[in-house]
C-alpha cells in the first residue's frame, strides 16, 4: 500500500469481504447468467463505501472525497465443481497490476475473497486509489 492510503488494509479488507458476501452469500455455485450482477454489486458497494468512509463529515454538506477510486471485480469459474477438483483440475489465474504514480498519495490493494471458493469459483478484488 502506499504510504498514504485513505483507509487502513484491515477496513479495505472488511469493505471487499462486506461486498462480497452481500453480492455472492446466497449463490450455491458459479452461474455465468448471474456473473455480471454479481460484478455489479460488488463494485458499486466497494465504491459507495469508499466514498462514504474518505468523505469528511461537516455540519452543512459532505465535500467530495480527496481521492479517486477505481473498483475491479474478476469472477473465475472453477472447471469442475469444488467436489470434482481432485478429477478435473482447476483453472490457472494470475493476475498483476502496475501503474506510474506518486507513492505519497496513490496506491493499490488486491484481495481474493475466500468465501466462493466452496461455491465453485475464486474473486479477486482490486482497489486503487489517486490522491487529488
Amino acid at each position: 500500500m502506499a504510504a498514504s492510503a485513505p483507509l487502513p488494509t484491515e477496513e479495505f479488507t472488511h469493505i471487499v469481504n462486506s461486498a462480497c458476501e452481500l453480492a455472492l452469500g446466497s449463490a450455491e455455485k458459479y452461474e455465468h447468467e448471474k456473473v455480471a450482477e454479481w460484478n455489479t454489486t460488488i463494485i458499486n458497494t466497494i465504491l459507495q463505501t469508499l466514498i462514504e468512509k474518505t468523505q469528511a463529515a461537516s455540519a452543512d454538506s459532505k465535500p467530495p472525497s480527496s481521492y479517486k477510486f477505481i473498483a475491479n471485480s474478476t469472477i473465475i469459474q472453477h472447471v469442475g465443481h469444488p467436489s470434482e477438483a481432485a478429477t478435473a483440475g482447476r483453472r490457472g489465474m494470475h493476475s498483476a497490476v502496475g501503474a506510474f504514480w506518486n507513492t505519497e498519495r496513490d496506491g493499490t490493494f488486491s484481495y481474493k475473497w475466500d468465501g466462493a471458493e466452496t461455491k465453485g469459483m475464486d474473486v479477486v478484488i482490486s482497489i486503487n486509489w489517486i490522491g487529488l
